[in-house]
């Protein structure tokens, strides 16, 4: 019976009297190289997260009409400062606005934390949120059952009029509820593509956002628009917004306009854009509007423009589009800057006695190249009227195809203002996610020092 040969690694150790190999050992038949230890052969992988490796990411999950939505925060450096009460604020903020509807009595948001921080601080370890749904149990309106884990669905009357303007129809086609066997009924589809996952969306980004707050770097926000009330030119609220930002940063700015029923900071605006909302409620319609983000205290350096997923402007437009509703985004002058000479967009570069670069003024919101320049960031937002219609639009039925007005999932007459606390949550993420590409960090220290030693650079 011929022996097996000896395994590669041991070859060379045999001798030449067994008349099988040199006194040599054997090695890979590759080009000579230095006397090195051999590693892999592999591309080198940077230390710096690219984009595409996001060093932070979120992910949530649950239904609008489930017991509970949960959040994981993974990649948040150790000993980011992080209480409950710090997520509360923002996610009592996102109730703001009139014109809300019947959830917003029924809700009393209160994040649960159950993994992640000790002793109101971050581990690096994923943080893990719960945030209950109190409509699930106090509705009366049979959820526990609708929304059951288990079971057929036996007597659950399905829902088969698709809604204007929602997802009901293309993520019924998407994911087979618009046929048999799990349809024609699109209740799956209302309950996770409904703007209530921003509750635990605001939750996981003001994890970042603390982060953000302790290297003093601000986010807030303002309504500019409400229907047709409201400016469209930025020189109209720039002296008021800039009076704040000046005082106390972004987080003067959110707080001013918090204490409007519709987050507006002029006076009159909020008083007629309340009529405006009673108005088109009493007609059983809805309304839009615009409102606009500010971050205080970015350095420089945040982005690239080596690579077009890599610009700050890019992904900033990505965090407010990516809110349920939101159809358009601004950066700086926005749509304006289409309208006007170069010489009244492009901000000359000043240079302080202190040998500081600054801009003369900031029509660029901002970011210049993809690149974040060390002035507000500035980002705006339109979203559109809520389809959910009092008075109903046309539709048909998934069962028979019949024509038929749609029917009403109870909604608000207008969400802006609530939509521009999201925007907040998803811009300090954002800027959160590039402030750890360029830095990097395992420990919060660690990023502090770096962050402070490029300020004190003067950047």
């Amino acid at each position: 019976m011929r022996s097996s040969p000896a395994p590669l690694a041991d070859r060379w150790r045999q001798s030449p009297a067994s008349g099988s190999f040199p006194l040599v050992p054997l090695v890979p038949l590759v080009p000579l190289v230095p006397l090195v230890p051999l590693v892999p052969l592999v591309p080198l992988v940077p230390l710096v997260t690219a984009p595409s490796e996001m060093p932070l990411r979120y992910l949530t999950a649950g239904e609008s009409h489930g017991p509970a939505l949960v959040g994981i925060v993974e990649g948040m450096p150790a000993g980011v400062p992080v209480t409950p009460g710090d997520l509360d604020e923002h996610l009592a903020r996102r109730w703001l606005g009139f014109g809300r509807g019947g959830r917003a009595k029924v809700e009393r948001d209160r994040v649960e934390v159950l993994g992640g921080i000790r002793f109101s601080h971050t581990m690096g370890s994923p943080v893990a949120l719960l945030l209950a749904n109190a409509a699930y149990e106090k509705d009366r309106a049979g959820w526990p059952e609708t929304m059951a884990v288990e079971g057929t669905g036996e007597g659950i009357e399905p829902i088969t009029l698709p809604r204007p303007g929602h997802a009901d129809l293309v993520g019924a086609q998407k994911y087979g509820f618009d046929r048999p066997p799990h349809g024609p009924d699109v209740r799956a589809v209302i309950d996770r593509s409904s703007a209530r996952e921003t509750a635990m969306r605001v939750a996981c980004c003001s994890v970042a956002r603390q982060m953000l707050r302790a290297l003093g770097i601000e986010v807030g926000s303002h309504v500019v628009r409400l229907g047709e009330v409201g400016t469209d030119d930025p020189a109209d609220w720039r002296r008021q917004r800039d009076a704040l930002l000046t005082e106390g940063g972004a987080r003067a700015l959110y707080q001013a306009a918090d204490a409007s029923p519709v987050r507006m900071l002029d006076a009159d605006l909020s008083a007629q854009a309340v009529e405006h909302i009673q108005a088109t409620k009493k007609a059983g319609d809805t309304l839009g509007g615009v409102y606009e983000v500010v971050v205080t205290g970015v350095p420089v350096g945040l982005g690239s423009y080596a690579q077009g997923d890599r610009r700050l402007d890019g992904r900033l437009a990505q965090a407010v589009l990516s809110i349920q509703a939101q159809k358009a985004v601004e950066v700086g002058d926005g749509w304006l800057a289409g309208r006007r000479p170069g010489s009244q967009v492009h901000d000359p570069i000043t240079r302080g006695a202190d040998g500081r670069w600054g801009r003369a003024s900031n029509h660029a919101g901002g970011v210049e190249g993809g690149i974040s320049n060390g002035q507000p960031l500035v980002v705006r937002g339109t979203m559109k009227p809520i389809p959910t219609l009092i008075k109903p639009l046309a539709t048909a039925d998934l069962a028979t195809g019949e024509a038929q007005p749609t029917r009403y999932e109870r909604s608000d007459v207008t969400s802006v203002p609530a939509a521009s606390t999201v925007a907040e949550a998803t811009v300090a993420w954002e800027v959160a996610v590039a402030l750890l590409e360029r830095f990097g960090g395992d420990t919060f220290g660690a990023l502090r020092q770096r962050v402070e030693a490029d300020r004190e650079r003067g950047l």
